[in-house]
């Protein structure tokens, strides 16, 4: 194949620029995100019983369900939770990969099994299976300037104008409002329903019937009389629409005329429909709500579709009314990629300047730079085909890959001009003549390197999908390099270079060969000098070896680095009963602090909602922070000393998190373990459990920070106990009590009445005042079924004469995980230790301090840490053994593959060093630079061995095979080695968005090949030599195959 390119060069640049093209397409083309689609798909089953307690629910409604969540195909884990209110939520966690509407129909068959022994009540209402969303791709909010739009107004407009529209955006999963639309609220005063004999229960009817739209008909339509001659609708008067059309229904009618009307014993407003939440934005009123992805969706483009909309609907807003993203998760996602991308274009022009000292050539360096952009399009082109996208990984890949693409040109180009310089050849003379030296050597660095990555692809689950964006990529990436580097480069050697022998060198270059002449000789001299004395140097190999295993172990272990994602998230929780008013007072001690950190720009506090769960004690806040390059401090920098000023607020606990590194993993960074109750004992043993695991971290401050529950704690409950002996003889019915006590302190929902174009609901419950404490039960009634009053009415029943309250304490939500009563625990390494080790000592605490019974299971990004952990090691021992038999294969031989493979352990103890130096745990992106660093150490190897075995077929001797293959390949080898490791260099040394994770590649691959460099060269002469005296072979003689080829014509083999 080389000849024919290099005898019609213009057939090569037509495949050049094809391949080209088609990477330029692919590109335009190609979908942006920050990962692919990594975390594993998730399926919620949901049903409510309402009025059942969480026991209640969790016994009669959780429990049921989940014995049917048996023989589901790839289920990893479920977890539940079953609320005060009723509500219950299972969530199941499938294998990346799984097809999430597969995985929903089967759900749903097995939740279609356990229907007939659910209580009828929760069947009515219906039990909803459908594909759970990711956490938030985003936080809208609106804002004012316009005094007389408050907030309440502002989420009206969110709830009525925005919410159905970025609902309706490609992509969007789901949005999630913080906050209320308008509703008409119907404030009821029970004095006055006394006063007049009335109960709640009359009002609702009264409105129910009342406000109501009527389909009256039409006159004059067929079948009609003879004469009839026209026809037309009618129209009747239908819902209300203002609060004085509600004043105004009338609720009684009395004998002499009188009427009482629902203004008589209530106030309508237009107001909230729900006073749940309270959002501020650094301090002022907001209306805001959270968008959250549809599984599989892409976030930038639903992220620019949501933002496009919002745009389109900013002219319909009231004047002064703006819209802004507090939170916006793709900030990172454009951020990082775009400063991979720049160490894309930095690794470039350090490879070419490498190049361009090593080759002294300019065109001759500009040949392998001309392949790189080819190489990479083509790499492009192949992501597009087998439906990859432009990702932190891929990316990652190509960075990589620009060091590895180029070996191949430089491979070429180097001994082009070695033969140009040695023996006088015109370019085309010389580059056919070296093209049948190294072409072997090119097949066979890229099958070794192929047969490094292509089996971690093959890895399931998340790590899995990592692995497999990666080593595809640079798979493609070296499948085009080494087409280019047989075709493309050989076509532009023979015609582009120019004889250079007589060419006077300036003095950069002169001095640069003095010194790598010296080098040269003096490494030749060591090689010599090893090989005279190979048993100590083995031994010597050995201890590196010994030393490689040792610290290995050793390594602190870690899933994925966190990031600084450009934000932060604050949990906050008050004790059990405190009401918003709280909250909101230390949210506000919150931005005093915030206010002196120059780092962040500002807060978004959610008064009422959190992570955690929902209630007036509870928020959440999500703290933005300044441009990478306008602060000098790193999120997990400014976490450490906000958790220490935050920890000063008293009457609040108020946790900083980092977020997930990859969306759908957790719902924070750091580990997340699940507690369980394995033995039955009970609730109370569990949270005692619970406490002794939280008090033994706590005294565990140099491994674990932030442990805590992920839930709310026990909340004052008020019980109530209705007698119903008593209220049989009152003529009362246990329905009518309840229902009376929830019209009065719950917002019932009585209909709908239209306003602003729009349907909207009626909401009806007491009046503040009235709902104050546990004595507001005196002024509540009910009419009796068998009393009368003095008028001839039911008598109104005071409820306090039938129900008696007390207060307990009451879990908000029982959770459940795989089956068991469980609670969730979360919490982070402390700085300087990795997760594996948090994890580690978590786990040293469940098995060594707690009673027998209990157990632990992780989720999240945690389980996925020790399922990558496990895989690791056969991961690494897989390519070394692929690679072992692709070289056996191609050389013909066991013994050459050894001597290459010895090399691997030195390139591993340096990428192990580096990595430790800089205090990177062994996460996957340190497995994927290892296992680049076992490819391109071989690749070291392969160059040497393959010219020794040349040399050696030849006729020489073993030393002077391996001293000449040392001698010829050290220029090159040094020229590939620094060409990939300053290219990798922007990766190491990064700042801003990402860096972790380029850190993490980046140190260990540089490390990896320094060591495979200084020390392999020295041992790969030593491997080859000591390989084969094993089979036999003097150091001094030559070689036997070679003799048998000159006596009597033969073939010969490099070993038998």
């Amino acid at each position: 194949m080389p000849k024919f390119f290099i005898e019609h060069p213009v057939f090569a640049w037509v495949v050049a620029i094809l391949i080209s093209l088609a990477g330029v397409i692919s590109i335009l083309n190609l979908g942006i995100e920050s990962y692919p689609t990594i975390a594993p798909p998730q399926v919620t089953v949901t049903a409510n019983f309402p009025g059942a307690s969480a026991d209640t629910a969790e016994k009669e409604v959780t429990q049921v369900i989940e014995q049917q969540l048996t023989g589901i195909d790839h289920l990893l884990y479920f977890n539940s939770s079953s609320a005060a209110n009723g509500r219950v939520t299972i969530t199941l966690t499938f294998e990346t990969g799984t097809d999430a509407d597969i995985a929903q129909v089967q759900v749903q068959n097995k939740v279609s099994l356990a229907a007939p022994r659910l209580p009828s009540e929760v069947t009515q209402q219906g039990v909803v299976v459908a594909k759970a969303n990711a956490g938030f791709l985003m936080v809208a909010a609106l804002r004012s300037d316009n005094p007389s739009i408050n907030r309440d107004a502002l989420n009206d407009i969110v709830g009525s104008r925005l919410l159905e529209q970025i609902s309706r955006v490609p992509g969007v999963g789901s949005t999630n409002q913080f906050g209320a639309e308008y509703a008409m609220n119907i404030w009821l005063n029970p004095e006055k329903l006394q006063g007049y004999n009335l109960s709640a229960t009359q009002v609702l009817t009264a409105v129910r019937n009342q406000n109501v739209q009527f389909a009256s008909g039409s006159v004059g339509a067929d079948p009609t009389p003879e004469g009839i001659s026209f026809t037309a609708t009618v129209s009747a008067e239908g819902r209300f629409s203002s609060p004085e059309q509600f004043e105004n229904i009338i609720l009684r009618t009395d004998n002499n005329g009188a009427t009482v009307r629902l203004k008589d014993v209530a106030r309508v407003t237009v107001g909230p429909s729900s006073y749940g939440f309270d959002t501020q934005y650094n301090g002022k009123p907001t209306g805001a709500f959270g968008i959250q992805l549809l599984p599989g969706a892409n976030a930038l483009n639903v992220s620019d579709a949501v933002s496009a909309k919002l745009d389109e609907l900013q002219p319909t807003f009231p004047q002064g009314v703006t819209w802004f993203a507090p939170y916006e998760s793709t900030t990172f996602v454009r951020i990082s990629i775009e400063e991979v991308i720049h160490t894309l274009v930095e690794a470039i022009v350090l490879v070419f300047l490498v190049m361009l000292l090593f080759l002294q050539n300019f065109r001759a360096t500009v040949i392998p730079t001309l392949v790189i952009p080819v190489a990479l399009l083509g790499t492009f082109f192949g992501m597009y085909v087998i439906g990859f996208t432009i990702n932190q990984l891929t990316l990652f890949a190509m960075v990589l890959a620009i060091g590895i693409v180029v070996d191949d040109a430089i491979v070429v180009i180097e001994n082009v001009e070695r033969i140009m310089s040695e023996e006088h050849l015109e370019p085309k003379a010389a580059t056919q003549k070296a093209m049948t030296q190294i072409t072997g050597a090119v097949v066979a660095i890229t099958v070794v390197l192929a047969a490094v990555f292509i089996p971690s692809s093959l890895q399931p689950g998340a790590s899995g999908a990592i692995y497999k964006q990666f080593a595809l990529t640079i798979a493609m990436s070296m499948g085009f390099s080494a087409f280019l580097a047989l075709s493309f480069t050989p076509a532009l050697c023979g015609a582009f270079l120019k004889s250079t022998h007589s060419t006077k060198k300036n003095w950069v270059y002169r001095t640069f060969d003095k010194y790598y002449d010296k080098l040269a000789h003096r490494y030749v001299g060591v090689v010599g000098h090893t090989l005279k004395r190979s048993p100590p140097w083995m031994i010597a190999f050995v201890a590196l070896m010994v030393l490689c295993g040792f610290l290995f172990t050793r390594m602190p272990g870690s899933f994925l680095p966190d990031e600084d994602q450009g934000f932060a998230v604050a949990i906050v929780q008050l004790p059990p009963g405190a009401t918003k008013i709280r909250t909101n007072e230390a949210f506000a001690q919150m931005r005093a602090v915030l206010e002196k950190q120059p780092a962040v720009e500002g807060l978004l506090q959610i008064a009422g909602f959190s992570f955690l769960g929902s209630g007036e004690n509870v928020g959440m806040g999500f703290i933005r922070l300044k441009p990478w390059d306008e602060r000098d401090v790193t999120a997990g920098q400014l976490i450490q000393q906000l958790n220490g000023a935050f920890h000063s607020i008293k009457g609040a606990q108020i946790f900083v998190v980092n977020l997930p590194t990859v969306q759908g993993l957790g719902q924070f960074g750091g580990f997340d373990m699940w507690l369980q109750d394995r033995s039955g004992a009970g609730q109370e043993a569990l949270i005692n459990a619970r406490n002794i695991v939280l008090g033994k971290a706590a005294e565990k401050q140099d491994t674990l920070v932030g442990v805590r529950p992920n839930g709310l704690e026990n909340a004052p409950q008020l019980q109530l106990h209705v007698d119903r002996v008593q209220a049989q003889s009152m003529g009362l019915n246990v329905s009518d009590i309840y229902s009376s006590i929830q019209l009065m302190l719950a917002p019932v929902y009585v209909n709908d009445y239209f306003a602003e174009g729009r349907i909207k609901r009626v909401n009806m419950r007491a009046d503040d005042q009235f709902r104050a404490g546990p004595e507001s039960l005196r002024n509540f009634f009910t009419p009796s079924t068998t009393a009368t009053g003095t008028d001839g009415q039911p008598a109104m029943i005071p409820l306090s004469n039938v129900v008696k309250a007390e207060w307990n304490y009451a879990s908000p939500a029982l959770n459940r995980y795989n089956g068991y009563s469980a609670v969730n625990i979360v919490g982070n390494p402390a700085p300087g230790r990795s997760s594996g080790q948090a994890m580690s000592a978590m786990e040293e605490i469940v098995n060594n301090d707690l009673p027998p019974g209990f157990g632990f299971d992780w989720s999240g990004m945690s389980y996925q840490e020790i399922i990558a952990g496990n895989a690791a090691t056969l991961l690494l021992a897989l390519s070394v053994v692929v690679v072992f038999l692709c070289l056996a294969a191609l050389y013909e031989s066991w013994s050459i593959p050894v001597a290459v493979l010895m090399v691997v352990p030195i390139g591993v103890l340096g990428a192990i060093t580096f990595s430790m130096l800089r205090g990177l745990p062994n996460d996957l992106y340190f497995k994927i630079g290892m296992i680049t660093v076992i490819g391109l150490a071989a690749k070291n190897a392969i160059l040497i061995v393959e010219f020794a075995v040349e040399q050696r077929a030849a006729g020489k001797s073993l030393r002077e095979a391996t001293l000449e293959a040392a001698h010829l390949r050290f220029r090159p080898i040094l020229m590939t080695s620094f060409a990939f490791i300053l290219g990798v260099l922007p990766l190491a040394i990064s700042t801003g968005a990402g860096a972790n994770a380029r850190h993490s590649i980046g140190t260990g691959v540089i490390g990896g090949m320094v060591f495979a460099t200084v020390l392999g060269l020295i041992f790969i002469p030593l491997f080859f030599v000591v390989v084969r005296r094993m089979l036999g072979e003097k150091l001094d003689e030559q070689s036997k195959d070679y003799l048998v080829a000159q006596n009597d014509g033969g073939t010969h083999h490099p070993d038998r």
